[in-house]
Parts: structure tokens; C-alpha cells; sequence
């Protein structure tokens, strides 16, 4: 790593941090030398405060540290990236990244999916399809996805790249209503495949 601390003139780069699972930015904090190296000693990340005019490891008062998991370096050599497992609310104020956002993971549409979804569960909607499919039960729900899984099925099949693509959309989406029925959401799925990595 041939970073250059000269590039400011009070030798300290700029460290983003990400969480290493949710892939959310949970703060910004400047590194010299020296912080860096204890960073990677320790295995804490650790910065050069400018407030205080000193080394400062972050959690060092409260406990919520930062537990390195990996180090890159920008094009330029003057940025880090640091992926870091944390162990607490990363802000002073408590909140878990420094811009108040909760740290969780985001599977992007399929989240906003889940959030609408959501919504029709604990606020039912007239004319609603979502709506209509919890009123009527857990065996209507699951049918549902019986039937879509079939559909999808046949259509792997066959021949027809579109018709197996709306088949797998209908299918997956019946299955993330399956989920919030019995109390679930993707994450927990997720979290599920996670253990069986090897």
C-alpha cells in the first residue's frame, strides 16, 4: 500500500468507513500514518482527530468499536476505503452512521418491495391485490405460490426468455408476501444462507 500522506498539508487522508455487511457508509474520519498503522495492528480502527489533536480509536470511551475487516486505497493513493464490522452506534449522538440513517440492509428495489407490501399487511387498501391475498389467509397466500412456482416451472421448459421472466417475477413476488405472512422478510432468508457459506 503506497499511500501518500503528503498529499495535505497536515498529513492526514480522508477514511470512509463501511459497514461490511450492510455495505452502508457509517462515517468519515482522517487517518495519519501512524493512525493507520495502529489500525491494522490492533485490529480497531483507529483515526487522527482533529478535534482533539490526537490519535483516537474509535469506541475508545464507548465501547463501540470498529473491528477491521479489510483496507483499500483509491486510485490517487490519498483516500481509504475500510471495511469494518461495527459494534455499536458509530455517531456520538447514538444513531448508527453519522448521517442518522439506521444501518440495515437494502436489497434495493426488493426492499421497497417488501416496505409496500408491508404497508398493505398493517393498512389493508380497498382494490388492493396485495390486500385481498392477506384478508383471505396464509392457504390462499401459499397457493399462490404453489401455482406461480408451477407456472415458472413450465416455462424453464420451453422456450420463451419473456414468459419465463414474468413467470419468476410473479413467483418471487408472491413469495415475499409468503414471507410477511408468516413474520418474515428477505433479510431473514438472507441470514439463513449466510450460515451455510463455505
Amino acid at each position: 500500500m503506497k499511500l501518500n500522506f503528503s498529499k495535505s498539508e497536515n498529513g492526514l487522508l480522508p477514511a470512509i468507513i463501511q459497514d461490511v455487511k450492510t455495505k452502508n457508509v457509517l462515517m468519515l474520519g482522517y487517518m495519519n500514518a501512524e493512525a493507520l498503522n495502529i489500525t491494522k495492528d490492533t485490529g480497531k480502527v483507529t483515526f487522527f482527530s482533529r478535534s482533539k489533536n490526537r490519535i483516537w480509536t474509535k469506541g475508545e470511551e464507548s465501547g463501540n468499536f470498529l473491528e477491521l475487516k479489510s483496507i483499500k486505497e483509491d486510485c490517487d493513493q490519498d483516500t481509504l476505503l475500510i471495511l469494518a464490522n461495527p459494534k455499536g452506534p458509530i455517531c456520538h449522538r447514538g444513531t448508527e452512521t453519522c448521517w442518522g440513517d439506521q444501518n440495515k440492509v437494502s436489497y434495493g428495489f426488493l426492499s421497497n418491495l417488501e416496505n409496500t407490501i408491508s404497508k398493505r399487511k398493517k393498512s389493508p387498501k380497498k382494490h388492493s391485490y396485495v390486500s385481498s391475498l392477506f384478508e383471505k389467509g396464509i392457504n390462499n397466500i401459499a397457493q399462490k405460490v404453489g401455482e406461480e412456482a408451477i407456472e415458472t416451472i413450465i416455462e424453464a421448459k420451453d422456450n420463451d426468455d419473456e414468459l419465463f421472466l414474468n413467470e419468476s417475477a410473479d413467483l418471487l413476488f408472491h413469495y415475499l408476501i409468503l414471507l410477511q405472512a408468516k413474520g418474515f422478510y428477505l433479510d431473514d432468508v438472507v441470514k439463513k444462507l449466510t450460515t451455510r457459506e463455505k
